[in-house]
């Protein structure tokens, strides 16, 4: 214990400045990201949400998220001209404009514009703390160091959305307002307590640094096989965002969640869609550790897929069912796939690239959870709402028993037409949601997550021997990947 604490005592001043940073970052992001803005985007316009289809939603939150994933190759050097502390305040500021206007728009161009504003600044912020880590961090320390550094970020990411879960159900600018705060928090923070970390100077200006990165980016991608593996990894990334994408929308709408509150003795409505979506943070800060230390026995490869697998099936209980508590099981059995593959992908990645060109490699780790999020988007949109959405299912069929129901519009919003719907069905809302379950049976989108889970995992694995026929890396690591098996 006592050697453990000395060597907390090794991490500079700036080091934990920057993880308390990194801290309400994740707190703020998180808490509308992980599960809020899926249900704030769909849920219908006289609670106070946006009403979007989920087509719109798929479109907005896949197409920012990608811009997110995709520029730090950008900010990333423009930090490195300018300086960090300088590019944390502007993603800071960004940020706090982007959650007020997303929480004051509501037409959808001005809502797509507002997201895309914010994923510049989560671009603008996302390279900074990282690259300070290792900056004030050695051989020696760099371990414990990032260790530190990634669990915060679950920390982060289980707390923002958890307190989340509390707030939205009374008012939904509360959650926005919360991570302007968090937001403006980090502002002050950097403004008086963020020092530049050391910089080594290029000699280049930020604009040919840019065209650098784009350079050894296209270099990269030349590599076939390399290519080919970026877009296997993509479409594990898109069947892994539909915890953000698909599940939240998915469980309000046909879940009940307050037996599980009453049964453990709390009011009805206590417990949320947003909880049970912050139950994956939780999760991965309770066993990541564990899971690890299993994981580390066998080639990356072995561990991705069986990773990807063990998420595939988590996916299936999911969306199979309306029980909550073995839908919470699921999204447990989700997350222990989640570790298993997620933190392999870029050894694996280490391990297939060029000994001479690791670095330029492992820099283009980014592109496939870009592309990931374009397919998730496309995917919880048209392709979930015809499978899945409660509205869409509604329709079809107050159409096929031939009731006559006005179109959403004007004063007559969706409330009133699910209100309509029950009187003519002779139904109350309970039973007019199993009535759709039974008949349209909306579970069956589990196969569709699913199937893409598992092809990302057959793939890889017809990748991994038919491509590069078995050998996990060049050279000196063909021997080390054996011994784990």
């Amino acid at each position: 214990m006592s050697s453990f604490i000395q060597s907390l005592k090794k991490f500079p001043r700036l080091f934990w400045i920057s993880n308390i940073i990194e801290l309400f970052e994740r707190w703020g992001w998180y808490a509308f990201y992980n599960g809020f803005i899926a249900i704030y985007l769909t849920s219908p316009r006289e609670t106070g949400a946006l009403g979007f289809s989920n087509v719109e939603k798929g479109t907005i939150m896949g197409t920012a998220s990608m811009i997110l994933y995709f520029l730090p190759v950008i900010t990333g050097a423009v930090a490195d001209r300018v300086g960090y502390k300088k590019v944390l305040i502007t993603s800071f500021i960004t940020y706090v404009i982007s959650f007020f206007m997303l929480s004051r728009f509501e037409t959808f161009g001005s809502i797509f514009a507002a997201f895309i504003l914010l994923a510049v600044a989560g671009a603008l912020f996302k390279p900074l703390i990282s690259g300070t880590v290792a900056r004030v961090t050695d051989r020696e320390t760099a371990s414990l160091g990032f260790g530190i550094f990634y669990m915060v970020i679950n920390i982060g990411g289980f707390i923002g959305p958890f307190v989340a879960s509390l707030l939205y159900k009374n008012n939904w600018d509360s959650v926005f307002y919360m991570s302007i705060a968090a937001m403006t928090l980090n502002l002050l923070l950097t403004i008086f307590f963020y020092r530049e970390p050391a910089i080594t100077e290029s000699g280049k200006s930020f604009i040919k640094n840019i065209g650098i990165a784009f350079r050894n980016i296209g270099i990269t991608l030349t590599d076939w096989r390399f290519l080919l593996f970026l877009l296997i990894i993509g479409v594990f990334w898109t069947a892994y965002n539909q915890l953000y994408y698909s599940f939240p929308v998915f469980l309000e709408s046909w879940v009940n969640l307050d037996g599980m509150s009453l049964f453990l003795g709390l009011k009805p409505g206590t417990i949320t869609t947003v909880t049970i979506s912050s139950l994956a943070s939780f999760f991965i800060i309770l066993f990541q550790l564990i899971i690890s230390s299993i994981t580390a026995r066998f080639r990356p490869l072995n561990s991705i897929m069986t990773g990807i697998f063990i998420l595939a099936f988590g996916l299936g209980m999911m969306f199979a069912n309306l029980n909550p508590w073995i839908i919470v099981l699921g999204v447990l059995v989700f997350s222990i796939g989640e570790m298993a593959s997620s933190p392999k992908i870029q050894e694996y990645l280490g391990g297939i690239a060029p000994s001479d060109r690791k670095a330029l490699y492992m820099g283009t780790a980014f592109l496939p959870i870009a592309l990931g999020h374009v397919g998730a988007g496309w995917i919880s949109g048209r392709p979930f709402e015809v499978r899945a959405d409660k509205l869409f299912l509604l329709k079809k069929a107050v159409e096929e028993k031939g009731f006559d129901i006005p179109d959403i519009s004007g004063s007559f919003t969706q409330t009133d037409y699910f209100n309509r719907a029950q009187e003519l069905f002779g139904m109350d809302s309970h039973q007019l949601t199993r009535y759709l379950w039974d008949t349209y049976n909306p579970s069956r989108v589990w196969i569709l997550f699913t199937a893409i889970a598992i092809a990302a995992s057959v793939m890889l694995y017809l990748y991994d021997r038919l491509i590069l026929k078995g050998r996990e890396a060049a050279g000196n690591n063909r021997s080390a990947a054996g011994s784990q098996q």
